[in-house]
C-alpha cells in the first residue's frame, strides 16, 4: 500500500471512529456524515439535519490529501486532531495546517506545503 491509500485509511478511520462516539445528544435529529472522496483526496465530517426550526449544515472537519501531505483545512472542535493523526501513523513533515496563513506555517513545526 501506498502512502496516499494509507493516509486515506487513516482520514476514513478517523472520520468514522469520530462520528461514533460524538452524535450530540441534544441533537436526535441531526444526522453525522463522513464523505470520503478518495479519487479527488477531500474528507470532511458533516453534520447535517434540524434543531426545531433551525436548519444546520456544518463542516466539522476537512482534510484534504495534496502532494502526498494531509492538508488539514478545518477543525470546529476542541480535539487535538494532529496529534491524533500522528498516533495513526501519519508523520508530522506530513501534515499542513491549512487553517495557518502561509507566513505562519513554518513556525508550526509541521510541513509548510
Amino acid at each position: 500500500m501506498d502512502k496516499i491509500e494509507r493516509y486515506q485509511d487513516i482520514l476514513i478511520e478517523y472520520l468514522k471512529t469520530y462520528a461514533q462516539h460524538s452524535r450530540p445528544a441534544n441533537l436526535p435529529d441531526v444526522e453525522t456524515k463522513v464523505v470520503a472522496d478518495r479519487e479527488n483526496n477531500s474528507f470532511q465530517l458533516l453534520r447535517i439535519g434540524w434543531q426545531g426550526n433551525q436548519y444546520i449544515f456544518a463542516i466539522v472537519f476537512h482534510f484534504d490529501i495534496k502532494d502526498g501531505k494531509v492538508w488539514f483545512q478545518i477543525n470546529n472542535t476542541e480535539r487535538e486532531v494532529v496529534d491524533e493523526l500522528m498516533n495513526m501513523g501519519v508523520s508530522r513533515e506530513d501534515i499542513v495546517l491549512g487553517f495557518q496563513p502561509p507566513y505562519a506555517r513554518p513556525h508550526t513545526g509541521f510541513a509548510v506545503g
